[in-house]
């Protein structure tokens, strides 16, 4: 897929603009504080409906303003489609060929990202709620069961915690509610053990391969998926959510002392193995970072795998924290195969050398004025 167009009104700095972007390397270039995050941050948004920067809405409208909105084209395969995200302060609202959708979730998909920003290096050293982050935001692109289930999930476990700290404290004392909740939280937290699992299988297929290309054919990755289920390959939903629920069963009482549900996928992880070494822990921080990238790069395929189109990359000022063996690696992989968003300050010489006629767009003060390469 490919985003042709871009409007922008009363976003961050951005306050009327319209821009036709390029099927290969759009590179957005300028001095920091200009504007171009804010540019990725109104891609980023129109694919997911959020900021990945903040939390809060508000913050992404113009602070002199009442609403701000971001409208786009997209080339898919079947042919154009309009996309428009609308922020008050009220709320937000997406529409899809000019058709508001009801749910956001329904939105969701029809245009895919992949982000890749200089803390997305920390997605192996981080913590792991980056990694459950991670795969939340990713798979959510490649499925809209997975969207569904993990929303469900999510909900459900801000009701049960909630309900779990009123038994804790005295406030309730019928223990029928949280049997209840136990039930609906291990089907929803089932399906997504299990969809979990089946992605980062398929993730790992895509990353170990490039792994092992920008490693010089020296490491071997495999990305274990670390949950309190027992899963694989021949693992049913039913079998993982009965397991789960036991598990709900049995440590009643501890929950309750503790106020908080202490099993489920809110408590997953992703273990980073290199030629059998947890690298997470032992590393050396050119290891972890070379995960970190093989693991982004592999979500493009299999992105394209999973959804039939390739995803649009955004790339915010990574190329100042790779070294040049890594940025050919990655300047490489993407050439000819997806369309990019590049912000820097400056082109260092290696991707001068490696973009093949990038689109140069300088940024200055919320303006975007077309270069010549």
């Amino acid at each position: 897929m490919i985003l042709t167009e871009l409007r922008l009104h009363n976003f961050r700095n951005y306050q009327d603009l319209t821009v036709h972007f390029a099927p290969g390397i759009n590179v957005l270039i300028g001095r920091n504080a200009q504007g171009k995050t804010n540019m990725l941050e109104a891609i980023y948004a129109l694919s997911l409906t959020r900021s990945h920067r903040t939390s809060n809405d508000r913050e992404l409208i113009n602070w002199q303003q009442q609403s701000a909105s971001i409208s786009g084209v997209v080339q898919k395969a079947t042919g154009k489609v309009p996309l428009e995200l609308q922020f008050t302060k009220n709320g937000k609202k997406a529409k899809v060929n000019h058709l508001e959708q009801a749910r956001l979730g329904q939105y969701i998909g029809q245009l895919n990202t992949i982000l890749f920003a200089p803390e997305d290096l920390s997605l192996v050293k981080g913590a792991p709620a980056v990694r459950r982050r991670f795969m939340d935001m990713e798979f959510s692109q490649m499925s809209s069961k997975y969207l569904y289930d993990a929303s469900q999930f999510r909900t459900l476990l801000r009701q049960r915690n909630k309900y779990l700290k009123q038994l804790k404290y005295g406030q309730q004392h019928d223990r029928v509610l949280l049997t209840v909740l136990s039930d609906q939280l291990a089907a929803y937290g089932a399906e997504v053990i299990v969809a979990r699992h089946h992605f980062l299988q398929h993730l790992e297929k895509w990353a170990a391969d490039l792994h092992y290309q920008i490693s010089l054919n020296q490491e071997h990755l495999h990305l274990a998926y670390v949950t309190q289920v027992k899963v694989g390959d021949e693992t049913t939903v039913d079998q993982a959510y009965h397991e789960l629920l036991k598990l709900y069963q049995d440590n009643q009482d501890r929950e309750i002392d503790q106020g908080t549900t202490m099993y489920g996928p809110q408590r997953d992880d992703i273990r980073f193995m290199v030629n059998d070494k947890n690298i997470q822990a032992f590393g050396s921080q050119g290891q972890q970072r070379t995960t970190a990238l093989s693991v982004k790069l592999a979500e493009i395929d299999l992105m394209k795998e999973q959804t039939g189109e390739y995803p649009l990359l955004l790339l915010d000022d990574v190329l100042s924290e790779l070294d040049p063996v890594r940025q050919t690696h990655l300047l490489t992989a993407i050439q000819d195969k997806v369309q990019t968003f590049l912000t820097t300050t400056s082109l260092s010489d290696v991707a001068r050398q490696l973009i093949k006629k990038p689109t140069i767009f300088e940024i200055k003060h919320g303006t975007l004025n077309k270069e010549e390469a």
